[in-house]
């Protein structure tokens, strides 16, 4: 007998969007940061998506329930930032043992509302349930000017590879304290061909955009940002493969043409503060994605981040 453990986290989504029903004003379904959806007439699109925050998975029963809620709606809001798109609706449900005290549910929605407020989301409703730990399911709802969504399917070869702020560290903690990059996702619909968030580690994701595209990439190790927080991390391995594989960085991952380089970069430093790094370039073929090394030579990637299964 099949189980999720013997077939792995993608090969179940991949069975599963197989089967689903679309319709006619579904212009993106299942496989990317968000579906789109488009209404008649109307001069946006919408971005639809949702994501499950589980004790025991995505978090440890010790942390700030505060930390906790703001987690669960900062994941929805990361993948609306992938699209380009502003944040508009949020519903929220939760599932908790009889036992939880009501004064963390109340902390749960606390991290939730503050978060949204910031952004100009609305928490429209959603559900509460009885179960055997904590759970909150975020489904968000952005919006996007018509025909304008970024997606993991647009890169090209010799697009340039970027990536914001820095990688790994998230294992002390960060991971609770996501800050979606809102404004620059907004901003930068004018300038990608493809863009993705990083919550499976950047191995992963960038694997999403390449497979998307179908294309390859060259990536520049050295020139990988790393946090500072990976130095606190008391183990054996190297900074580099905890920027790679850790996850839950919540950083953009995106690719623009070469030819707009020097003008992207200028415009980037006259808008924002956030650090933002090339750190490859998009080749063509399909699938392979190679690590360049210091000194020029080139082996594959191998290795991916986070899997649930």
């Amino acid at each position: 007998m099949q189980t999720l453990d013997n077939i792995g986290e993608l090969s179940a989504i991949e069975r599963i969007t197989k089967v689903l029903p679309g319709r006619q004003d579904v212009v993106v379904g299942a496989g990317d940061d968000c579906a789109v959806v488009r209404l008649e007439g109307a001069d946006e699109d919408l971005v639809l998506t949702s994501d499950p925050v589980v004790e025991g998975v995505h978090f440890v029963p010790g942390d700030s329930p505060q930390a906790v809620g703001h987690k669960a709606l900062g994941r929805v809001l990361s993948d609306i930032a992938a699209m380009g798109a502003e944040p508009r609706w949020a519903l929220v449900d939760v599932a908790a043992p009889g036992t939880t005290p009501v004064a963390t549910v109340d902390a749960l929605y606390e991290g939730m509302g503050a978060l949204a407020a910031g952004c100009g989301m609305a928490i429209v409703g959603g559900d509460v349930a009885e179960g055997p730990c904590l759970e909150l399911h975020v489904f968000g709802v952005g919006a996007v000017p018509r025909g304008s969504a970024c997606l993991r399917s647009g890169a090209q070869a010799n697009d340039l590879l970027f990536v914001t702020g820095a990688l790994g560290g998230s294992r002390l903690g960060r991971h609770l304290h996501v800050e979606p990059r809102l404004e620059s996702g907004a901003w930068l619909r004018d300038w990608v061909t493809a863009m993705i968030d990083i919550s499976d580690g950047l191995a992963t994701d960038l694997r999403h955009i390449t497979k998307a595209s179908d294309v390859r990439c060259d990536l520049e190790m050295n020139r990988i940002p790393v946090s500072p927080a990976v130095a606190k991390l008391e183990d054996s391995r190297p900074a580099l493969e905890h920027a790679l594989y850790d996850g839950e960085d919540f950083e953009l991952l995106f690719t623009i043409p070469a030819s707009q380089r020097a003008a992207f970069i200028a415009a980037w430093q006259q808008t924002f503060e956030l650090s933002c790094t090339d750190i490859g370039r998009v080749t063509a073929g399909a699938g392979e994605i190679r690590c360049i090394q210091t000194d020029g030579s080139a082996i594959p990637l191998e290795g991916t981040g986070y899997s649930h299964f």
